[in-house]
Protein backbone atom coordinates (compact mmCIF):
# COMPACT_ATOMS: atom_id res chain seq x y z
CA UNK A 1 0.00 0.00 0.00
CA UNK A 2 1.36 3.36 -1.06
CA UNK A 3 0.45 6.74 0.13
CA UNK A 4 1.87 10.18 0.67
CA UNK A 5 1.15 13.63 1.82
CA UNK A 6 2.08 16.50 -0.74
CA UNK A 7 1.04 20.17 -2.01
CA UNK A 8 -0.12 21.41 -5.52
CA UNK A 9 2.41 23.67 -7.47
CA UNK A 10 1.01 23.99 -10.94
CA UNK A 11 -0.01 22.03 -14.19
CA UNK A 12 2.61 21.77 -17.16
CA UNK A 13 3.41 18.91 -19.50
CA UNK A 14 5.68 16.68 -20.39
CA UNK A 15 6.24 13.90 -23.30
CA UNK A 16 6.20 10.88 -22.94
CA UNK A 17 7.88 8.26 -24.58
CA UNK A 18 5.77 8.37 -28.25
CA UNK A 19 6.33 11.94 -28.10
CA UNK A 20 3.37 12.53 -26.91
CA UNK A 21 2.05 15.60 -24.76
CA UNK A 22 1.12 14.65 -21.77
CA UNK A 23 -0.90 17.31 -19.18
CA UNK A 24 0.22 16.93 -16.24
CA UNK A 25 -0.11 18.70 -12.23
CA UNK A 26 3.16 18.74 -10.35
CA UNK A 27 2.96 17.94 -7.06
CA UNK A 28 5.74 18.79 -4.00
CA UNK A 29 6.38 16.14 -1.20
CA UNK A 30 8.08 17.32 1.79
CA UNK A 31 8.85 15.63 4.60
CA UNK A 32 6.45 12.79 5.52
CA UNK A 33 6.96 10.87 8.55
CA UNK A 34 4.90 8.73 10.94
CA UNK A 35 3.33 10.23 14.10
CA UNK A 36 1.64 7.59 14.92
CA UNK A 37 0.12 3.57 14.72
CA UNK A 38 -4.27 3.28 14.87
CA UNK A 39 -4.96 -0.26 15.92
CA UNK A 40 -8.07 -1.68 16.50
CA UNK A 41 -7.71 -2.40 20.25
CA UNK A 42 -6.43 1.42 21.25
CA UNK A 43 -8.90 3.52 18.68
CA UNK A 44 -11.47 0.65 17.09
CA UNK A 45 -9.41 1.18 13.51
CA UNK A 46 -6.19 0.41 11.61
CA UNK A 47 -4.89 3.44 10.31
CA UNK A 48 -1.21 5.68 9.70
CA UNK A 49 -1.38 8.85 10.64
CA UNK A 50 1.22 10.70 8.58
CA UNK A 51 2.75 14.65 9.40
CA UNK A 52 3.57 16.76 6.21
CA UNK A 53 5.74 19.92 6.43
CA UNK A 54 6.51 22.32 8.86
CA UNK A 55 5.65 25.68 10.56
CA UNK A 56 6.47 27.42 13.76
CA UNK A 57 6.76 25.83 16.77
CA UNK A 58 5.41 28.55 18.50
CA UNK A 59 2.02 28.06 16.46
CA UNK A 60 1.69 24.60 18.04
CA UNK A 61 -0.39 23.41 20.89
CA UNK A 62 0.96 21.83 23.90
CA UNK A 63 -1.38 18.89 23.65
CA UNK A 64 0.13 18.32 19.71
CA UNK A 65 3.49 19.13 20.77
CA UNK A 66 3.13 15.92 23.22
CA UNK A 67 1.83 13.95 20.52
CA UNK A 68 4.25 14.62 18.38
CA UNK A 69 6.92 14.85 20.63
CA UNK A 70 10.56 15.11 19.05
CA UNK A 71 9.44 14.05 15.50
CA UNK A 72 8.59 17.31 13.80
CA UNK A 73 6.54 20.66 13.65
CA UNK A 74 4.41 19.44 11.34
CA UNK A 75 2.34 22.09 8.97
CA UNK A 76 -0.52 19.12 9.49
CA UNK A 77 -1.42 15.96 10.20
CA UNK A 78 -3.06 13.44 8.02
CA UNK A 79 -4.30 9.74 8.24
CA UNK A 80 -4.92 6.72 6.14
CA UNK A 81 -6.56 3.76 6.78
CA UNK A 82 -5.15 0.14 6.35
CA UNK A 83 -8.23 -1.75 5.54
CA UNK A 84 -6.95 -3.03 2.82
CA UNK A 85 -3.46 -3.90 3.36
CA UNK A 86 -1.75 -6.60 4.00
CA UNK A 87 0.20 -7.50 7.46
CA UNK A 88 3.25 -7.06 6.06
CA UNK A 89 2.58 -3.86 4.61
CA UNK A 90 1.12 -2.70 8.04
CA UNK A 91 3.96 -4.17 10.08
CA UNK A 92 6.31 -1.95 7.69
CA UNK A 93 5.21 1.07 9.35
CA UNK A 94 6.73 2.44 12.37
CA UNK A 95 6.24 5.97 14.17
CA UNK A 96 9.35 8.37 12.98
CA UNK A 97 9.25 6.31 9.82
CA UNK A 98 9.76 8.51 6.66
CA UNK A 99 7.55 7.99 3.60
CA UNK A 100 8.84 8.43 0.66
CA UNK A 101 8.74 9.81 -2.59
CA UNK A 102 10.64 7.26 -4.53
CA UNK A 103 7.72 4.15 -3.44
CA UNK A 104 6.09 5.81 -6.38
CA UNK A 105 6.91 4.96 -10.41
CA UNK A 106 5.64 6.04 -13.46
CA UNK A 107 2.28 4.05 -14.97
CA UNK A 108 0.98 3.64 -11.15
CA UNK A 109 -2.87 4.00 -11.25
CA UNK A 110 -3.29 6.62 -8.35
CA UNK A 111 -6.38 8.32 -6.29
CA UNK A 112 -6.03 12.03 -5.46
CA UNK A 113 -8.04 13.75 -3.16
CA UNK A 114 -8.23 17.71 -2.23
CA UNK A 115 -10.20 20.69 -1.71
CA UNK A 116 -11.16 22.35 -4.57
CA UNK A 117 -10.85 26.18 -4.48
CA UNK A 118 -13.25 28.74 -2.92
CA UNK A 119 -15.51 30.27 -4.89
CA UNK A 120 -17.70 32.42 -2.54
CA UNK A 121 -21.27 32.61 -2.67
CA UNK A 122 -22.53 31.87 -6.23
CA UNK A 123 -25.96 32.14 -8.04
CA UNK A 124 -27.75 29.19 -9.69
CA UNK A 125 -26.35 29.59 -13.16
CA UNK A 126 -22.77 29.33 -12.31
CA UNK A 127 -23.30 27.30 -9.40
CA UNK A 128 -25.94 24.61 -11.00
CA UNK A 129 -25.54 25.83 -14.32
CA UNK A 130 -29.16 27.12 -14.54
CA UNK A 131 -29.89 28.74 -18.51
CA UNK A 132 -31.68 31.85 -16.66
CA UNK A 133 -34.22 33.66 -17.90
CA UNK A 134 -35.11 34.82 -21.63
CA UNK A 135 -33.98 38.17 -22.62
CA UNK A 136 -37.26 38.65 -24.21
CA UNK A 137 -40.98 38.76 -23.45
CA UNK A 138 -41.28 41.76 -20.93
CA UNK A 139 -38.17 40.34 -18.92
CA UNK A 140 -35.50 43.17 -17.85
CA UNK A 141 -33.41 42.34 -14.82
CA UNK A 142 -33.85 38.46 -14.36
CA UNK A 143 -31.29 37.17 -16.91
CA UNK A 144 -29.75 35.20 -14.46
CA UNK A 145 -32.33 34.62 -11.37
CA UNK A 146 -33.35 30.70 -10.50
CA UNK A 147 -37.09 31.51 -11.03
CA UNK A 148 -39.80 30.55 -8.97
CA UNK A 149 -39.07 28.15 -5.78
CA UNK A 150 -42.09 26.66 -5.12
CA UNK A 151 -44.96 26.48 -7.77
CA UNK A 152 -48.45 25.04 -7.84
CA UNK A 153 -50.47 24.34 -4.64
CA UNK A 154 -47.11 23.71 -2.30
CA UNK A 155 -46.56 26.39 0.39
CA UNK A 156 -43.12 25.48 1.12
CA UNK A 157 -39.77 25.38 -0.11
CA UNK A 158 -38.95 21.17 -1.41
CA UNK A 159 -35.98 20.09 0.45
CA UNK A 160 -32.96 19.99 -1.66
CA UNK A 161 -34.14 22.63 -4.08
CA UNK A 162 -30.74 23.55 -5.86
CA UNK A 163 -30.47 27.53 -4.97
CA UNK A 164 -27.82 30.14 -4.40
CA UNK A 165 -25.09 29.86 -1.81
CA UNK A 166 -21.27 28.77 -1.05
CA UNK A 167 -19.42 27.19 -3.75
CA UNK A 168 -16.42 25.16 -3.88
CA UNK A 169 -13.75 24.35 -0.76
CA UNK A 170 -14.96 20.74 -0.92
CA UNK A 171 -12.84 17.51 -0.56
CA UNK A 172 -12.72 16.26 -3.95
CA UNK A 173 -11.55 12.95 -4.65
CA UNK A 174 -10.37 12.11 -8.30
CA UNK A 175 -9.87 8.74 -9.41
CA UNK A 176 -8.30 7.24 -12.41
CA UNK A 177 -5.18 9.12 -12.28
CA UNK A 178 -1.56 7.61 -12.86
CA UNK A 179 1.95 8.94 -12.21
CA UNK A 180 3.28 9.93 -15.33
CA UNK A 181 6.94 10.96 -13.76
CA UNK A 182 9.18 11.10 -10.63
CA UNK A 183 11.75 13.23 -10.04
CA UNK A 184 13.25 11.70 -6.99
CA UNK A 185 16.07 15.03 -6.82
CA UNK A 186 13.23 18.03 -6.47
CA UNK A 187 10.74 15.24 -4.94
CA UNK A 188 8.27 15.97 -7.13
CA UNK A 189 5.26 13.65 -8.15
CA UNK A 190 4.10 15.02 -11.86
CA UNK A 191 0.46 13.43 -12.08
CA UNK A 192 -1.71 12.88 -15.17
CA UNK A 193 -4.52 14.80 -15.24
CA UNK A 194 -5.96 17.84 -13.46
CA UNK A 195 -5.90 17.97 -9.46
CA UNK A 196 -7.94 19.44 -7.06
CA UNK A 197 -7.58 23.17 -5.34
CA UNK A 198 -4.87 26.18 -5.78
CA UNK A 199 -1.50 26.23 -5.70
CA UNK A 200 -0.04 25.34 -2.14
CA UNK A 201 -3.22 23.22 -1.42
CA UNK A 202 -2.66 19.82 0.49
CA UNK A 203 -3.12 16.66 -1.65
CA UNK A 204 -3.38 13.36 -0.68
CA UNK A 205 -2.15 10.48 -3.32
CA UNK A 206 -3.35 7.16 -2.39
CA UNK A 207 -1.75 4.02 -5.11
CA UNK A 208 -4.26 1.63 -6.46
Amino acid sequence: MKFILGRKLNMSQIYDASGAVVPVTLVSVQANVVTDIRTKERDGYEAVQVGEGSRNASRINKPLKGHIKDLGNFATLSEFRLDEATPAEKAAFKVGGKIEVSQFKAGDSIVVSAISKGKGFQGVVKRHGFHGGPRTHGQKHSEREPGSIGGGLRTHVPVGLRMAGRMGSDRITVTGLTVAHVDQDENILYVSGAVPGRRGTLVEVVAK
